[in-house]
């Protein structure tokens, strides 16, 4: 996968998991869909996945500067 990939996956994840967690997106929706009994295990997975996509989105960059630092070089 290429580092530009990885970045734009690892932010546009971490984005939409910070907002799962931090509004209640999901508790409006699953209630609206009638599935509000799940709202008790979203933070079993929301902030996991926000933790792996933040730590995604680190080693993206990290690889994307090591690859620029080795282009730069004569």
């Amino acid at each position: 996968m290429k580092d530009a990939t990885l970045v734009r996956t690892g932010i546009i994840g971490a984005v939409v998991a910070a907002l799962c967690c931090f509004t209640s997106v999901l508790v409006v929706l699953l209630g609206a869909v009638g599935l509000s009994a799940l709202t008790g295990y979203l933070d079993v997975v929301l902030i996991p996945a926000l933790v792996f996509l933040v730590g995604l989105t680190a080693y993206a960059v990290y690889r994307l500067n090591r690859n620029l630092r080795n282009v730069s070089k004569p």
